[in-house]
């Protein structure tokens, strides 16, 4: 089995990821976050889930997007 591309480990359970054409190799979801989840503009945390985006930017929340100066995103309809 091929090592870990985040940690160096290898383990018989590995799999392989395939992003934007290049192959990847992780022990672990949490070492497939760390390597390819994007980060919040504002807090820096990893975006697991969908996330929100405006102007290029990427937030893990309408609250994060507002804090950079966002008006337009909300976490839900008013």
């Amino acid at each position: 089995m091929p090592a870990c591309h985040t940690c160096g480990n290898v383990y018989d359970k590995s799999f392989q990821i395939v992003h934007e054409g290049q192959s990847y190799w992780f022990d672990s979801f949490e070492c497939a976050i760390a390597q390819l989840a994007p980060c919040c503009d504002h807090c820096r945390c990893r975006i697991i889930g969908h996330g929100v985006e405006a102007e290029g930017r990427v937030y893990c929340c309408a609250h994060c997007a507002k804090q950079q100066g966002e008006k337009r995103l909300r976490d839900r309809a008013e």
